[in-house]
């Protein structure tokens, strides 16, 4: 069959199936955090309870895909898990809306399950339609248009949560992000013609490792020493009176429950065969640096939206307010005066002068580091624009710059100066280090929060971060499929998976120390710090590294 200019009908709804789906996920993922915080509607967390919650959940949904993946591989098919997983998200979404915790952890589960059956076969079935003689040429190019579906929905979808709020109510926001999802459902259903055969599932060799072997060493381990780190208590201690050794029962179930994973992936490197050892031995190399890399980015919706919400200039005036309350993306926020003589570092629980608590209330936090002089008289209004749009910030940049990175690595290649992959993830996670440069100055200048920032540093730092994670994340998805011997490729995907999980719950362990630094810039040193060691640390692998690659033959 000759290859075409042109891309397979399926693209169009593979990519609007993913759109609406992303678009889903990011509202619900946007809102969150503000969610469980919210006194009057939502569950009165505090920034370090939710920022615990929010950990584990994201931790989980990034777990998952790699069980969803086998199982699709090797039992359902993809068109069946992708639509499964996708009803299970809907419901998901839409059960959150209903303010109970049982319904939270139930709706929080099903999503959990869902994306685990939903993220890897999406992209596993548009790589098996370009895998054909026609379009194999154009499969970049493909998963570049598809990519961009996915940023089109991360960027559009807070603004419709912001004005949902606004309109409706919290519930009414996370309904949409239901009925977002089954848009996406529908529309991949639609299109089931173009892709019925590509949903070829993957037959077994004698070099792979059955599933139920898999159960045996890794799940069934991993459950066992989650429900041990759950019950099992350190030491009680004032700052520690639930006696947990990482923070929080949920801290101590999920490192346990990762304890026997991380043993089951280094013993693949003890048992290869030499040949085998070295390239494992990078990718592991590679996973572990990367935890860095998640436990930063991932902050996007704990330590930066509460920056954002409480930390930023978001007051607007005049013809702006005015166009933003026409599109129902700000909201006018009542003052009044403080009535007790002691508010906790949250601004949420009315306490007298013994500290004991009168009542929790729903006050603007707002307020709490306006200047007396700026700050309005009783009952009077300002008009704030909504926090959750700073959430379309790194898929906006992702949307501007993808293009730009793209010309600049193709033109190196012309001139064969491209640099290797795992050079590309070094300067990743250099770059991602000066983004989060970018907010220790934001907390210099501001006196750690003591002041309004400006908005344009969130804006900054998002895009500083956008260009690191261009480096990184799709680099380490090329490398593993470089680097993995044949045999056990899906299991070092795991690994990826496995890696990016544990980044995202550290993101969250480090969000709930945020309360505990007065000096927010030392918050933000020692994320710095953090990525600087795993740079340092790939970096000095480089060679050794690259020298595995061009063994490999790949670059």
């Amino acid at each position: 069959m000759s290859k075409t200019s042109k891309h397979p009908k399926a693209l169009p709804y593979l990519f609007f199936s993913e759109m609406w789906e992303r678009f889903g996920y990011y509202l619900m993922i946007g809102i969150f955090l503000l969610y469980l915080k919210n006194v009057e509607h939502g569950f009165a967390m505090t920034n370090s309870e939710a920022s615990d919650l929010y950990g584990t959940f994201i931790a989980l949904v990034f777990l998952t895909p790699f069980l969803g993946g086998l199982l699709a591989d090797r039992y359902f098919g993809y068109r069946k898990s992708i639509i499964a997983g996708g009803l299970m998200m809907g419901l998901g979404y839409c059960l959150m809306s209903v303010h109970s915790l049982p319904m939270l952890y139930l709706s929080m589960s099903l999503v959990i399950i869902g994306n685990g059956f939903f993220k890897p076969n999406i992209s596993t079935l548009l790589g098996n339609i370009y895998s054909t003689p026609e379009y194999v040429a154009r499969k970049d190019d493909g998963y570049n248009i598809f990519y961009m579906g996915i940023n089109v929905g991360a960027f559009i979808c807070n603004f419709f949560s912001t004005a949902i709020i606004m309109i409706w109510g919290w519930k009414y926001a996370f309904v949409a992000a239901g009925i977002g999802m089954f848009l996406g459902v529908i529309i991949f259903i639609i299109g089931t013609k173009h892709y019925k055969a590509a949903d070829v599932m993957k037959p077994m060799t004698k070099e792979d490792m059955p599933f139920s072997r898999i159960v045996l060493l890794v799940l069934i381990p991993a459950v066992v020493a989650g429900i041990v780190g759950w019950f099992i208590k350190g030491t009680y201690s004032a700052g520690n009176p639930d006696s947990s050794f990482f923070g929080s029962d949920s801290n101590d179930a999920f490192i346990f429950a990762c304890i026997p994973v991380i043993y089951f992936f280094a013993t693949l490197y003890f048992r290869a065969e030499k040949s085998e050892k070295r390239p494992i031995a990078a990718l592991l190399a590679i996973f572990a640096a990367t935890i860095m890399f998640w436990a930063v980015f991932k902050q996007n919706g704990t330590a930066l939206t509460i920056w954002a919400d409480n930390y930023t200039d978001r007051q607007i005036s005049g013809t702006t307010a005015d166009i933003f309350k026409a599109v129902k993306q700000a909201q006018d926020t009542p003052y009044a005066k403080l009535s007790v003589s002691k508010y906790d570092h949250q601004f949420r629980i009315q306490k007298d002068s013994q500290g004991n608590v009168i009542k929790e209330v729903n006050y603007p936090v707002y307020f709490k580091n306006l200047p007396p002089e700026k700050l309005p008289a009783d009952g009077d209004k300002i008009t704030l624009w909504g926090t959750p749009l700073t959430q379309s910030f790194n898929p906006g940049w992702v949307i501007l710059l993808t293009p730009l990175v793209v010309a600049f690595f193709s033109f190196l290649r012309r001139k064969n100066k491209e640099p290797s992959t795992a050079t590309k993830i070094a300067f990743g996670l250099l770059i991602t280090a000066l983004s989060v440069f970018v907010m220790i100055g934001a907390a210099n200048i501001t006196n750690s929060g003591e002041e309004k920032a400006s908005v344009w540093w969130l804006i900054i730092s998002y895009g500083v971060i956008t260009v690191g994670e261009l480096l990184l994340s799709p680099m380490g998805l090329s490398l593993v499929s470089k680097l993995s011997p044949v045999r056990i490729t899906s299991l070092m995907m795991g690994g990826w998976f496995l890696a990016t999980s544990i980044g995202n719950k550290l993101s969250g362990i480090l969000a709930t120390m945020w309360d505990g630094y007065e000096n927010k810039a030392n918050f933000f040193w020692l994320n710095f710090a953090l990525l600087l060691f795993a740079t340092l640390i790939i970096f000095g692998m480089l060679r050794w590294l690259n020298k595995i690659m061009k063994e490999k033959g790949v670059k």
